[in-house]
């Protein structure tokens, strides 16, 4: 999952805009406005101010001058999926552990988490049947 930021140059630094979320950040050099890019991306997606918000999704059309993509770690895109998945179907963690027959919510909290969200393979069969619109290609791509 990548997403698209337009590069600017400052009067004494650069900075950078996300073109789909409109987050800025800058850096002292080139060299670290890209690790700003990728940290605050992956800060912003992976603890997001509200539980119920659902990000912009990154353009994949989004071309141009003094474009770059940065990509979100992903165990983070992961976890974003399967939290706007969830939103998506109106349902509370709760009721989405109940539905995969995970007995325990913090179970279901941890896939919610960039940190955790590493799923095993029948936990993704889980995930595919109550959100079949979820495609681990996207976080892949």
């Amino acid at each position: 999952m990548k997403y698209h930021f337009r590069i600017h140059k400052g009067e004494k630094f650069p900075w950078a805009q996300c073109v789909e979320g409109e987050w800025v950040t800058q850096g002292h050099t080139r060299e670290e406005l890209d690790f700003n890019m990728k940290e605050m991306l992956d800060l912003v997606l992976d603890e997001p101010e509200d539980s119920s918000w659902i990000p912009p999704m990154p353009d994949s059309s989004v071309k141009g001058r003094n474009i770059v993509e940065v990509e979100v770690d992903p165990k983070i895109a992961m976890a974003m999926m399967i939290r706007v998945s969830r939103l998506k179907h109106g349902l509370t963690q709760r009721e989405a552990a109940q539905r995969m027959g995970i007995s325990n919510v913090s179970q279901y909290q941890r896939l919610e988490s960039g940190k955790t969200a590493n799923p095993e393979l029948g936990t993704l069969v889980k995930i595919k049947k109550l959100f079949p619109e979820f495609s681990v290609d996207f976080v892949l791509a």
